[in-house]
């Protein structure tokens, strides 16, 4: 085949809560453009990253991880998964050495498996993970499930990453590139900078906080291409969260701002200035409006 045949393969990211899809997705990107956190349910809705290697373009599906929903976001969530496997040439299934398939994990692979999608199984976190382990997931998933490959791989390490590209060869498909070769997501700047700044409210947080935060970018300003002005809106549920998130003096507020100001200078390429500024809004997981309103809605 001539090298210069332009080629395409649209990839999904599936796998429950906390098993490593978007440190996979920044992995294959070398750029972070999705929120990454030990904290299950980071990814909201659905992130695209673009990775043109060669001749071939992939065009990876990040999902939010799979689960049981509780509020009116989580169902979002759980539908931003169905959207994204609704076209594509392959899917990523990742799971962690655990030897065991959990029901969540069960009902997602018997939908996969009726749709009739070629299936990679990834056993990720393989550089913490026990060899008796993986070995004992691989043989509980492959007794009950046909994958077209399973490698167990470490996401945050790299290892085995690029074994994956190698399996994904007989998924792709001559084809135009849908989009040009140096772009690395389709998500406007404005999703990146509120995926960023929550990211280091997921890592800074305590526990009970980041999942009812919402990030809004109210104001995006690219000034003659020397620096770029961000006014984001942090929008919380409770007043005592409003107090955790500002800190003791605003502390904690200024350590977000700085963490997040770094990354989003490192992405853009340029200085930033980032005014950040918190807001109550109670149960807004419960609210369709605020949920459409702070562009989580899967349906947009």
């Amino acid at each position: 085949m001539d090298k210069f045949t332009p080629r395409t393969a649209f990839i999904a990211i599936i796998g429950c809560p906390n098993v490593g899809k978007s440190t996979l997705l920044n992995r294959f990107l070398g750029e972070k453009i999705a929120a990454v956190s030990k904290k299950p349910q980071t990814t909201r809705t659905r992130i695209t990253g673009i990775l043109t290697r060669e001749n071939t373009q992939y065009v990876f599906l990040d999902t939010p991880g799979m689960h049981k929903p509780k509020t009116r976001l989580g169902d979002s969530m759980v539908k931003a998964i169905s959207t994204a496997v609704g076209d594509v040439d392959a899917v990523l299934f990742v799971t962690e050495a655990k030897g065991e398939i959990n029901s969540v994990e069960e009902q997602m692979l018997e939908k996969l498996k009726k749709q009739g999608y070629p299936i990679i199984l990834l056993i990720n976190k393989s550089d913490i993970a026990k060899k008796g382990d993986i070995l004992n997931t691989i043989d509980v998933f492959s007794k009950k499930y046909e994958f077209a490959s399973i490698i167990p791989i470490s996401a945050e390490t790299g290892d085995n990453v690029d074994e994956i590209f190698n399996e994904l060869e007989p998924f792709i498909a001559e084809g135009d590139w849908m989009f040009p070769s140096d772009m690395i997501t389709d998500q406007p700047e404005r999703v990146i900078a509120a995926e960023v700044i929550r990211e280091k409210m997921l890592r800074l947080l305590d526990d009970e906080v980041p999942h009812g935060t919402a990030v809004v970018i109210e104001d995006f300003k690219d000034i003659r291409g020397h620096l770029i002005d961000i006014r984001a809106e942090i929008f919380c549920e409770k007043d005592g969260h409003k107090g955790i998130i500002i800190g003791k003096n605003g502390a904690m507020m200024k350590k977000i701002g700085t963490y997040a100001r770094e990354d989003l200078e490192a992405f853009f390429g340029t200085k930033v200035n980032l005014n950040l500024w918190v807001k109550v809004k109670e149960n807004w997981r419960d609210s369709i409006a605020s949920i459409t309103n702070f562009g989580l809605n899967s349906e947009e």
